[in-house]
């Protein structure tokens, strides 16, 4: 039985499902296990128990990249999605507050000449990162004399930062720290570049009542130990539940 009014659960949910939007591109929230192609993570347990407190089912609509998540649900082929919040995404979606705080940071070759992060926006240094990602929009911003290159897919960045020659590879740190690991002779610039929001969103179209609804249930996740717990479950390293709104 829906905790929910069931005008603002036939808001989320029309057709009687909850169609969630899952990113793979950060392997933090969700990933594919390798053997049995189930999709599992932070993010779809927090998908679930949202469809399972609105009283509908579940129906996952998975992307390799943050981009393509966030473009489902502008066009409202998603009911809810993950998202770091960012200005650029803020058209269209409703964002609840963080539930999630995730670091950015940067790897290097072992010979780079640089030590720190404050060193990398330089002349004639190029960053790569996924394309449309959180640290793509950032950099974008921030970045006023390095160059940047873009990857595929956040998962791709490490690959195409060797295979291209870039300076720099930025993204998610657990992500980079296992890239490391697998291709050796690479290591993490100290501390990070920044600190990723990660949210809940849902088309804007939905209405006010709707985004209060799921602006709360973030709210419980985090106070309740969903969150905390789901990161444990997951053996995620290097997140931490964000504070309450």
């Amino acid at each position: 039985m829906s905790l929910i009014d069931p005008a603002v659960a036939a808001a989320f949910a029309p057709r009687g499902v909850l169609r969630a939007s899952i990113n793979l591109g950060n392997p933090i929230l969700a990933r594919r296990d390798a053997g049995t192609g189930e999709v599992g993570g932070v993010s779809v347990d927090l998908a679930r128990a949202f469809a399972q407190e609105l009283g509908v089912g579940l129906e996952l609509a998975v992307f390799d990249t943050a981009a393509a998540s966030v473009a489902a649900v502008k066009a409202e082929d998603a009911d809810v999605g993950f998202f770091a919040i960012d200005p650029l995404r803020g058209e269209g979606i409703r964002f609840t507050a963080p539930y999630v705080l995730i670091e950015g940071a940067y790897l290097v070759r072992d010979a780079s000449p640089l030590q720190s992060n404050e060193e990398v926006d330089r002349a004639g240094t190029r960053v790569m990162v996924g394309k449309g990602s959180a640290y793509d929009l950032y950099l974008t911003r921030e970045l006023k004399t390095a160059s940047i290159a873009r990857a595929p897919s956040s998962p791709a960045v490490v690959d195409a930062f060797i295979a291209e020659a870039a300076d720099v590879a930025a993204g998610v740190k657990q992500q980079l720290q296992a890239d490391a690991a697998r291709i050796g002779g690479l290591r993490l610039l100290p501390g990070r570049f920044m600190v990723i929001q990660q949210a809940m969103g849902t088309p804007a179209s939905r209405g006010e009542a709707a985004a209060a609804a799921l602006a709360a249930f973030v709210e419980e996740a985090k106070a309740s130990g969903f969150v905390a717990q789901a990161l444990a479950r997951h053996g995620i390293q290097g997140a931490s539940v964000a504070p309450a709104a």
